[in-house]
């Protein structure tokens, strides 16, 4: 679906490049992307992974996204956009969770190899889970290394296409490589999916007085 956003500069995602930003450009932060993750608690043992019923879970996340849409308070969006960032942290492996909490202490550390070497078998172990490629994703941003960021925004979008973390993710490369037009749809659809995001409604407003100010 939205991920296929992406065949729209292949170039991008193979050449990985870095722009000069320039001294005002603020350096990536991963809260960029998407909050971290809260600890959740370690266990040891065996490699467990559960499969949950996809279809009940599908089942509460679209009522969950038709409360958000209709949500009359910001507090009131506030609290189901929570209720979805939980849902999207809910691995079913206790095992992925436990790699999850490492990552994020490795990543609130700047450990982002370790980050990385965690969210590999992240991925390996439960390739469904859309979360494990949107943290990675979001290291690589970190990182500067767009291009593999990109890859795994597409792998997250492909599970979830109204992640609205990954939608982010994608429309701030996007600007920063100078992709002002691709950056201001994916905002747009990003603001659609999650109508509280006071980052995608800020940038929305500045690209448009970009694209108003430059010659036709």
């Amino acid at each position: 679906m939205f991920a296929l956003l992406f065949i729209l500069c292949p170039a991008v995602a193979g050449a990985q490049p870095v722009p000069d930003l320039g001294p005002e450009a603020e350096p990536p932060s991963a809260e960029d992307f998407n909050p971290l993750p809260e600890d959740l608690p370690e266990e040891g043992g065996q490699v467990v992974v559960e499969e949950s019923d996809p279809d009940e879970e599908e089942d509460r996340l679209d009522d969950l996204f038709a409360g958000l849409a209709e949500a009359e308070t910001p507090k009131a969006a506030e609290r189901i956009a929570r209720d979805i960032q939980i849902m999207w942290m809910e691995s079913g492996s206790p095992t992925v969770d436990v790699l999850m909490s490492r990552a994020g202490k490795a990543i609130q550390a700047e450990d982002h190899g370790l980050a990385l070497d965690l969210l590999d078998v992240v991925v390996i172990l439960k390739p469904s889970f859309a979360e494990g490629w949107n943290r990675r994703a979001t290291v690589h941003y970190m990182r500067e290394d767009f291009g593999k960021s990109l890859v795994d925004i597409e792998r997250t979008l492909a599970l979830e296409p109204r992640h609205w973390g990954a939608l982010s993710g994608l429309a701030i490369i996007q600007r920063r490589l100078g992709l002002k037009n691709d950056a201001l749809k994916t905002f747009k659809r990003a603001l659609e999916v999650n109508p509280g995001l006071e980052n995608a409604t800020k940038a929305i407003e500045d690209l448009e007085k970009d694209a108003e100010g430059e010659p036709t």
